[in-house]
């Protein structure tokens, strides 16, 4: 769905909207390893050699292996009762996630509406071409594999060093909600963590984390301090009588 279509939907719902932001921790709970829980570091390699801009360009294989593993390992999980919750308060809801992760697993669990900030695991664009996208799952990207336009393939996924295209679209949704969850995050990779401020203050809002940050300055916030699989579903309920 593009940018506008989904703007759209925002607008010309009937329902309230409520909206999700969601960070590592909700997929830690279906088994995918994550930097926060493994000090920053993939086979003795800080995050930046793998993850940014500047450790592709200088060394794309170390790059390309560590997210074929990522991806391999994808194909392993499956969406947990958090995702799960999260597609049942579609029943009341027009429910966006806006997600920080760049797995599947909001997808599989259901959920309808999902912006992917950080790109997704399953997808592949070109070194030149950001629009054009190809769907592997759970394949791998070797050097010399080429899209259409010739170039090198890489995976789609925005990395540290690299712009956030989708982040006006997430900010302008958020700015609308009229519920908030915060869900398996830090709030501290930004700019992602900057949408809480754009949510409405009158708006109720919801962070869950079995090890919340603390976060000073926001109206109507409460912290629920469960993994997502166990207190998403509770706060489903809550949402939904």
């Amino acid at each position: 769905m593009n940018e506008e279509a989904l703007l759209a939907i925002v607008e010309e719902s009937d329902l309230p909207l409520l909206v999700v932001l969601t960070g590592a921790g909700i997929s830690a709970e279906s088994g995918l390893k994550t930097f926060r829980d493994a000090d920053g570091l993939w086979e003795n390699h800080p995050v930046h050699e793998v993850a940014s801009i500047d450790g592709w360009h200088a060394n794309p294989e170390l790059v390309l292996e560590f997210y074929n593993q990522r991806r391999a390992q994808l194909m392993t999980v499956a969406a947990n009762a958090g995702h799960h919750a999260l597609k049942a308060l579609e029943a009341k809801y027009l429910v966006v996630v806006i997600t920080q992760n760049v797995d599947d697993l909001h997808e599989r669990a259901g959920s309808t509406h999902i912006v992917h900030l950080h790109g997704e695991l399953r997808k592949v664009r070109t070194v030149v071409d950001a629009d054009w996208t190809d769907d592997i799952g759970g394949a791998p990207i070797r050097l010399g594999d080429r899209g259409p336009d010739g170039t090198q393939l890489r995976p789609h996924i925005v990395w540290f060093g690299e712009e956030v295209p989708l982040l006006p679209l997430a900010a302008r949704i958020t700015s609308r909600a009229e519920v908030l969850l915060v869900v398996g995050t830090s709030l501290a990779v930004y700019p992602a963590a900057s949408l809480i401020d754009y949510a409405p203050a009158d708006c109720p809002k919801y962070y869950v984390d079995p090890r919340p940050a603390s976060i000073h300055g926001i109206r109507n916030l409460e912290v629920i301090a469960e993994a997502a699989g166990t207190g998403l579903p509770k706060l489903a309920e809550r949402l939904m009588a």
